[in-house]
């Protein structure tokens, strides 16, 4: 009985009921979120920052990382054939890039110490390690995907060619 009424509320609603669960349970994150926006701040100002920062990414980022990207699969090209063996490195490349750059984003003011006064009247912390632990965690994501690649490229050696 249970499974005939799975697959009949599969079969309306076209997934699974945990589906429907997991999208209800985010658009209440979401309403939440968005009244907490539009309750307690300056509008104008929210407008302003969220048209600035779609104007930059499509001005500024999206070429940028086309751009890198690029240069970056044309080295990958030159290389001699026997070296570009095993999987493909450019996305353990990418992903390390990409969350260190997000992070960097993120927290700039910080690391670059230019709010210490306003951080620290607000914390109660001084921001000054910000520079440190980012670079760890670069070095970290780097060298995570360095391993992750080095045991595909060892797998991929060891298994017998087809």
């Amino acid at each position: 009985m249970r499974r005939g009424l799975r697959l009949g509320f599969r079969r309306r609603y076209g997934a699974s009921p945990l589906h429907l669960l997991a999208h209800l349970v985010g658009f209440a994150i979401v309403a939440v979120a968005l009244d907490r926006v539009f309750s307690g701040g300056d509008m104008k100002e929210l407008l302003v920052w969220y048209l600035g920062f779609a104007i930059a990414h499509d001005l500024v980022f999206v070429p940028a990382y086309t751009g890198l990207d690029r240069v970056f699969r044309a080295t990958i090209a030159r290389l001699p054939l026997r070296t570009r063996t095993g999987p493909p490195v450019i996305n353990h490349v990418r992903a390390p890039v990409v969350i260190s750059a997000l992070l960097l984003l993120i927290y700039f003011p910080l690391i670059s110490q230019r709010n210490d006064r306003w951080f620290f009247d607000l914390s109660g912390h001084y921001p000054t390690q910000y520079l440190r632990n980012w670079l760890l965690i670069t070095a970290v994501l780097f060298l995570g995907s360095g391993l992750i690649y080095m045991v595909r490229y060892v797998h991929a050696r060891a298994r017998p060619a087809r």
